[in-house]
């Protein structure tokens, strides 16, 4: 904890835009997969999106074509702008760092923000 900081979560219309970062100290960041988790009430944490260090990408089929990563590589930060909201896009979302360099027991990191509410109002 404390390696992640997330920031701009809050109360949004449906049909609305939000955009979240995630800063991560330069030695997580540099050699990490980048991602956004949420997790709603009552529902598991799933996948929003990723990216590598490289910039490829990966969405949820629920998210594609709305919202969008992307990764300063001179902030170490990532991005998640998130347009045309809906009301079940309400979730606490999580920025994931997770390290490139898989060990035997699996990635060398995986840290965890400590989450951002987004609640979209129909």
């Amino acid at each position: 904890q404390g390696q992640l900081v997330e920031s701009g979560g809050g109360l949004v219309q449906a049909g609305g835009s939000l955009r979240l970062s995630c800063a991560a100290s330069e030695s997580i960041f540099s050699n990490a997969a980048m991602g956004w988790y949420r997790q709603a009430p009552g529902k598991q944490r799933e996948l929003v999106a990723d990216i590598t260090s490289g910039g490829n990408t990966n969405y949820a089929d629920s998210v594609k074509g709305r919202f969008v990563i992307s990764r300063d590589n001179a902030k170490n930060t990532v991005y998640l702008q998130m347009n045309s909201l809906k009301p079940e896009d309400t979730a606490v979302y999580y920025c994931n760092a997770k390290s490139m360099q898989i060990t035997f027991w699996g990635p060398k990191y995986d840290y965890w923000g400590r989450g951002t509410q987004v609640t979209v109002s129909s």
